[in-house]
């Protein structure tokens, strides 16, 4: 057995609530060996983030670890020291240095007004007595080996390359290592704005290590980022794992990602560790129904059932007198499957009607001025897309961040002015209404955004949310039939009608979701975009959800066009997909065709990086990143 690094004995972190505390990790144990990763899984208040907090130490007041040790070893063969029993300063020498952490979303974790550069470096110097100009070649090597900056002789042959197409003169060895050390320096000196989402993390990635950790923490650390992208930064840190023999902790509510980084797993729900043990075995053989309803709650590319099961269905939880859990098991009825006969007879359908909405040709560029203030030239984020969606279609739009969906999307809506090509609706061109006749679109044509943290008015109530739609079109006789609308809509997506006086910040983000969605419908809308609207959620909520969509449609016969860039999601909801890239459709075609024979690599590549619990996915995953 290797030696243990971290040891969690009975840890308890309270948070005042209600008039008492509330137990938000609750008597949980675990030990960590040095080279070893142990996932940590759950959804959103299961303790998961509470636990990691508690050991780096950042609990805030009120605020409280009440009960229990948490003892680290820093180094291979020193004491173990209680973190607990340390003072702020003291806790300071270990934070950032032997133990470290990479936090689920880096543009909030990275400072905007300061270089990447002064930002790595700045954490070097905290903790090593070295001069700025080490520090700086310390973060440009934490940089190479997250493989955001070549190494050394790739940045040379890159130079030699340029030199044989431009040049006749032999290159200077002095001059090509002047330029190596420029381009170097130069990329320190970039901004976070400057980064994308898959590069930002490899920059924290950086930062974490470079202090060569004993204890890494990974708290969420790939849920923003593109499938392709994920698998990339998996890899990536089980590499720098096994190269640097770090203990690790890996945080996530997706057991199909973590089964494929971790060798321990421990499920939480509701502060308890419920089930822990060896990685393979949870995922292929999950004992306890909430563990089984985490696996069972994601969408799986070889089976198309009519539903997902969800937690619920795998479990009754109540609450006895004295605050304890009483759990019971349930068997839930196997989802029916969707034979291929019912998904022909309905493509052959929806084939035999006329266009609900045609796109012809469409561009949309954004432009790239230069100093003067004069356009250049313009990006284009849409570039000549045409498609048809049939009335009651759900049409699939994938693809990596970047490559234009939510630009096409919004587009389509004329919430961004296209610069050539038509966009039919009801056989009518919209691409240059104005004024009554756009707002009339509007009861048509709605949107649910991916953020609902964002897209709700933390000031407005979640029933004047709603009724605010009804309120702009006149619809309804009075204030009162209003009312009673936005009621039967929250009913309607599975909310209690008496949340129509709550605000937004008393949901979850579940909650908050079916809101946006009970607002979408408000004024009966024939066409809906969904804008990556699961893709924030717990993959237990985003079953439900998802659920609802498909139950929505049904009733109201809505018409959607589904965006995201994961394709197991899209591929349970879609008749048809489209794959984006660049601007450009390189590939469409039925949800199965484009699961069973994609014929683009790009495709491919977005198949390969969907997690699947197996440790040897990720390897298939091609090295292109769409940065």
């Amino acid at each position: 057995m290797r030696e243990t690094v971290l040891e969690v004995r009975n840890l308890q972190v309270e948070f005042p609530g209600d008039g008492k505390f509330v137990k938000a990790v609750d008597g949980i144990s675990f030990e960590l060996h040095r080279g070893e990763t142990i996932g940590i899984v759950g959804e959103s208040g299961s303790g998961k983030s509470v636990t990691s907090l508690a050991v780096m130490g950042l609990v805030q007041s009120p605020g409280r670890v009440s009960q229990g040790e948490i003892l680290f070893r820093p180094q291979e063969g020193a004491r173990q020291i209680s973190l607990l029993g340390l003072s702020p300063s003291e806790m300071l020498l270990y934070r950032g240095g032997d133990i470290a952490m990479i936090f689920q979303e880096p543009m909030s974790s990275l400072n905007p007004v300061y270089s990447i550069g002064f930002q790595i470096t700045e954490a070097i110097l905290r903790h090593q007595q070295i001069t700025e100009a080490e520090a700086r070649q310390k973060a440009i090597a934490g940089l190479q080996e997250v493989k955001l900056l070549p190494s050394d002789q790739q940045l040379q042959e890159q130079y030699l390359e340029t030199w044989k197409q431009t040049s006749k003169e032999p290159p200077d060895g002095h001059k090509i290592a002047k330029l190596v050390n420029e381009h170097k320096e130069n990329y320190l000196e970039r901004y976070p704005h400057q980064l994308s989402g898959g590069q930002l993390q490899r920059v924290m990635i950086a930062m974490a290590i470079s202090c060569n950790p004993s204890l890494l923490i990974a708290d969420e650390p790939t849920t923003a980022l593109d499938v392709t992208v994920q698998a990339t930064i998996i890899e990536l840190m089980r590499e720098l794992q096994l190269r640097r023999d770090m203990g690790m902790i890996f945080i996530t509510h997706d057991l199909g990602l973590i089964s494929e980084i971790a060798d321990k797993v421990a499920v939480m729900y509701r502060g308890k560790i419920v089930e822990f043990g060896d990685a393979r075995q949870i995922f292929d053989n999950p004992q306890h129904p909430y563990t089984k309803g985490l696996v069972a709650c994601r969408p799986s590319l070889n089976r198309r059932p009519q539903k997902l099961l969800t937690v619920s269905d795998y479990m009754n939880v109540e609450e006895t007198a004295t605050g304890n859990l009483l759990i019971q098991a349930k068997q839930p009825a196997t989802p029916l499957e969707v034979s291929s006969d019912t998904i022909v007879n309905r493509l052959i359908s929806l084939n035999a009607q006329l266009p609900l909405l045609r796109v012809h040709d469409l561009k949309v560029g954004f432009p790239i001025k230069n100093m003067f203030g004069r356009t250049k030239r313009y990006y284009m984020g849409v570039n000549g897309v045409s498609f048809d969606v049939k009335p009651g279609e759900t049409l699939g739009l994938v693809g990596e961040s970047g490559c234009g969906k939510t630009t096409l999307g919004r587009t389509l809506l004329r919430l961004i002015e296209p610069m050539s090509g038509q966009i039919f609706f009801e056989g009518k061109d919209i691409t240059t209404i104005k004024g009554e006749a756009l707002q009339k679109l509007r009861r048509e044509m709605q949107i649910v955004f991916q953020n609902p943290f964002s897209a709700l008015d933390p000031r407005m109530k979640v029933g004047d949310a709603i009724m605010e739609p009804l309120i702009i079109h006149s619809i309804g006789k009075n204030k009162q039939e209003q009312k009673e609308r936005a009621a039967y809509l929250l009913e309607r997506v599975g909310l209690s009608a008496d949340a129509i006086n709550r605000y937004p910040h008393q949901f979850s983000g579940g909650q908050r979701q079916r809101v946006c969605i009970a607002r979408s419908l408000a004024l009966n809308p024939k066409f809906i975009i969904c804008d990556e609207s699961v893709s924030a959620l717990d993959v237990s909520v985003q079953a439900q959800v998802l659920n609802l969509l498909k139950e929505l449609q049904d009733e109201f016969g809505l018409t959607y066009i589904f965006i995201s860039h994961d394709l197991s999601v899209v591929k349970f909801m879609s008749d048809r997909i489209l794959v984006m890239n660049r601007g450009q459709i390189v590939e469409e075609g039925t949800a199965e065709d484009i699961y069973r024979q994609p014929k683009q690599e790009y495709t491919q590549r977005l198949i390969a990086s969907i997690p699947t619990g197996s440790p040897e996915r990720m390897k298939k995953v091609g090295s292109g990143e769409n940065n």
